[in-house]
């Protein structure tokens, strides 16, 4: 039975309105309690749903909370440098949406004089920002009926309506905010939107779904539900090497600000070549979306150094700049093993 067949039936039978009470029932029971659900303050919201891309909720919490205070409004992470909000950021990973959280805010108090926009179509030209974040943010801050497809909702939505065509093509897309669009009421939209998103978070799990305890079983159609959703065929993994220099000198070490993937943040310097006549004195492996990067660190004692891109920094102020967690752990390991040699 197609998509479109399933929805008339739901809706035709007055299935929809009770399908949102069983949800909202066990929501009011179950739902999770989220520091960014007890507000409606924009910034805040934009903040978090920043964060929680592709990032999970145990460790957006505590990243969420400090951040708050460092940078409690737009005008105030407006006027931050970049420095400052890459140094923040240190650990979340995905270092883009910083920049475009950054750059969001610079918007905001320039562009909008410090009033956030209230329709989802001016929140879209924020840097960073789709449809799913827009619809987010107003329907969470502001409580628009909007509907909202995240990763949480699509594999509940691809379930409960059967849906076969891969999520991540623009045909499964156009069914997953179809299915959503008629679901969502006109009255209440952030709360039934919040318990969509906890209802795949705890229940409709990825693997080894809930079912047996799902509040809206009777309304699901998916046949084997932990063959769904299903996506097209990803990319196959690369695997990177990439070299670097470890060079220290009356208790200070040589970084690089980097000018690619890490952007503005501090790095052990880069290694065009590397001498076969030595060994790596750290290794490690770090994964990206579609990549797998070996990380190797080689001892260097260059005669001069890139004044342009390069610095000496003390130990202690490495703990105020911006270095990547796979940077920051290697000069940490390096470190301490100097310390104890």
């Amino acid at each position: 039975m197609s998509v479109g067949r399933l929805l008339e039936i739901l809706i035709s039978q007055k299935n929809a309105r009770n399908f949102r009470r069983a949800l909202l029932r066990w929501y009011r029971r179950h739902g999770r309690d989220l520091p960014w659900r007890c507000t409606r303050d924009p910034y805040a919201i934009l903040v978090s749903e920043f964060m929680l891309q592709q990032t999970q909720v145990a460790t957006v919490l505590p990243y969420y909370k400090e951040w708050l205070g460092r940078f409690p409004t737009f005008a105030v992470l407006a006027r931050a440098s970049e420095s400052d909000v890459l140094h923040a950021w240190q650990g979340l990973g995905y270092y883009a949406r910083a920049r475009n959280l950054h750059a969001a805010a610079k918007l905001v108090v320039h562009r909008h004089k410090g009033r956030f926009p209230r329709e989802a179509s001016a929140v879209r030209e924020l840097p960073g920002v789709g449809r799913y974040t827009a619809n987010a943010i107003v329907t969470f801050a502001f409580d628009q009926s909007v509907p909202i497809v995240e990763a949480n909702t699509a594999r509940l939505l691809s379930r409960l309506f059967n849906i076969t065509t891969a999520i991540d093509s623009a045909a499964g897309r156009d069914q997953l905010w179809d299915c959503v669009t008629r679901l969502v009421p006109k009255n209440g939209a952030a709360v039934f939107n919040s318990a969509l998103i906890d209802l795949g978070a705890l229940i409709c799990l990825p693997r080894a779904p809930k079912c047996k305890i799902c509040p809206v079983k009777k309304f699901c159609r998916a046949i084997d539900p932990e063959i769904l959703p299903v996506r097209k065929a990803r990319p196959r993994i690369r695997h990177l090497t990439e070299n670097h220099a470890f060079t220290v000198r009356q208790k200070q070490i040589l970084l690089e600000q980097s000018a690619k993937r890490w952007r503005g943040m501090w790095i052990l310097p880069l290694l065009k070549t590397r001498s076969t006549s030595t060994h790596a004195i750290h290794m490690s492996i770090f994964p990206f979306t579609h990549h797998r990067i070996t990380l190797k660190i080689f001892p260097r004692h260059p005669r001069k150094i890139d004044k342009n891109a390069q610095r000496w920094f003390t130990l202690r102020e490495l703990k105020s700049i911006p270095i990547p967690s796979p940077h920051r752990r290697a000069i940490a390991d390096l470190l301490s093993a100097a310390r104890a040699a």
